[in-house]
C-alpha cells in the first residue's frame, strides 16, 4: 500500500520563525511547501525565493487568497499573537488544518474560540512547541515516570532567557502591546510553563503567584518575569523568563528518588543530537567532600530536527483525517489550553499586584 501524498502547506505571513518552519516543511517526507501569503505580494515572492519554495509554489498578496485556495490542506500561522484568533478561526472555517505558533492566543478565552472553530470544521489544531516532538523528550519522560529511579515529583524549576539587542527591545513585535502584548511571558514563559506541566503530567496547579518586580518596557509589555506554582499535593514549581539575561534553557525536575537536568530543552545545542542528565539516589562520600556518584549523561541522536518531526506528526494527523476519515487528535489542543490557562494566571497575578490566582479549568 503506497503512502498518502504529502500534506500541502500554506504559510500565512513571513515572520522570522516562518523561515525555520518552512525549512522543516521542505525536509519532512510527509509535507510540501505549497503556498505562501503575505499582505505584500513582493514580500511573499521574496520569502518564497529565499526559503527554497518549489518553483510552482503559489504566492499570494493576501492571507485571504491563500485560504481560498482549495488545494491548501493545512496552514502554518506565525503571525503576531493578537492576530491568531482572527486568522486561525477563518482558516478553520475554510477547512484548513491549523499549525499555530505559540503563545496560541492572548487568553484562554480567545483560544477556546479557535478550538470551537477547529472542532466545528473537523480540522486538526496543534501549537508550534517544537521540543515536544524531539525523541529526547520521550526518553526524559520515561525517566520521570520511573518509580524506582525518579520516584514522586516534588519540584520543577524552568528558565528561558536570552539577551536581546537594543533593536529588538525597541522594534520587535514581541515588545509591542498591539502585536504581542504578553511579551517575554508569552514568547519565553510559554516554554517554561509547558515544561512544568509536561513534568507534572499536565496536572494543573491550584495556585499561581507571580514574582514581584517584573521588568516592563515603557509601553507596559513584560521584558522579564517569573512565578511560583503550587499543587494541592505539595508540588511546587518556579520559572523565570527574560529578554534581558544570557541565553539559558533549563529544566530541573526533582523527585523523591531522582533528579532530571536538561540545559538546552527548547533548542538543542546540536541539531541532530541532544542530551540530558539523570541522577538517582544521589549521596555524598563518607567525608562529605564530593558526591558518591555523578548524574549519568544520556545522549539521543535524531536523523531529523525536532521541527521536522513536529511537521511530520502534524501532517500524519492531517493525513489520517483527510484520507481515512479519522477524527482530529484532541490531545494537542488540550495541552495548549492548559499552558495558556497557567500563562493567563501569571499575567493576572502581575496585573493584580502579585495576588495569588486560583486556576479554574
Amino acid at each position: 500500500m503506497s503512502p498518502p501524498p504529502p500534506i500541502r502547506f500554506g504559510v500565512i505571513g513571513c515572520a522570522d520563525i516562518a523561515r525555520k518552519v518552512s525549512r522543516a516543511i521542505s525536509l519532512s517526507p510527509h509535507a510540501t511547501l505549497y503556498a505562501v501569503g503575505s499582505r505584500s505580494l513582493s514580500k511573499a515572492q521574496t520569502f518564497a525565493k529565499s526559503n527554497n519554495f518549489p518553483d510552482d509554489a503559489k504566492v499570494y498578496g493576501s492571507y485571504e487568497e491563500l485560504l481560498d485556495d482549495p488545494n491548501v490542506d493545512a496552514v502554518y500561522v506565525p503571525l503576531p499573537t493578537s492576530l491568531h484568533l482572527r486568522w486561525a478561526v477563518i482558516a478553520a472555517k475554510k477547512g484548513k488544518h491549523v499549525l499555530l505558533e505559540k503563545p496560541v492566543a492572548l487568553s484562554a478565552v480567545e483560544f477556546d474560540e479557535i478550538v470551537v472553530a477547529c472542532e466545528s470544521s473537523g480540522v486538526q489544531l496543534m501549537d508550534g512547541t517544537m521540543w515536544m516532538h524531539h525523541p529526547r523528550t520521550s526518553f526524559m519522560k520515561e525517566f520521570l515516570s520511573d518509580a524506582n529511579r525518579f520516584g514522586q515529583l516534588k519540584s520543577i524549576h524552568t528558565v528561558f532567557t536570552f539577551c536581546a539587542d537594543p533593536d529588538f527591545l525597541e522594534n520587535d513585535i514581541r515588545v509591542k502591546p498591539d502585536l504581542d502584548a504578553l511579551g517575554a511571558l508569552g514568547d519565553e514563559g510559554w516554554y517554561c510553563l509547558r515544561a512544568i506541566l509536561w513534568a507534572a503530567n499536565y496536572e494543573l496547579p491550584k495556585t499561581v503567584l507571580a514574582s514581584r518586580e517584573p521588568i516592563l518596557n515603557k509601553a507596559g509589555v513584560i521584558l522579564s518575569c517569573g512565578a511560583s506554582l503550587y499543587w494541592e499535593d505539595g508540588k511546587v514549581a518556579t520559572f523565570y523568563c527574560s529578554f534581558l539575561s544570557n541565553l539559558t534553557m533549563d529544566i530541573t525536575a526533582v523527585g523523591t528518588k531522582g533528579t532530571l537536568h536538561v540545559h538546552d530543552f527548547i533548542i538543542p545545542y546540536e541539531e541532530k543530537k541532544a542530551s540530558f542528565y539523570a541522577a538517582s539516589e544521589s549521596s555524598f562520600d563518607d567525608l562529605v567532600t564530593k558526591w558518591g556518584s555523578e548524574p549519568s549523561k544520556h545522549i539521543i541522536e535524531n536523523d531529523l530536527p525536532q521541527e521536522v518531526l513536529m511537521v511530520s506528526e502534524f501532517s500524519r494527523l492531517v493525513a489520517e483525517i483527510k484520507f481515512k476519515n479519522s477524527k482530529p487528535e484532541k490531545k494537542w489542543p488540550a495541552i495548549s489550553r492548559k499552558t495558556q490557562l497557567v500563562l493567563d494566571a501569571v499575567k493576572a497575578s502581575i496585573d493584580k499586584g502579585f495576588e495569588p490566582i486560583q486556576i479554574q479549568e
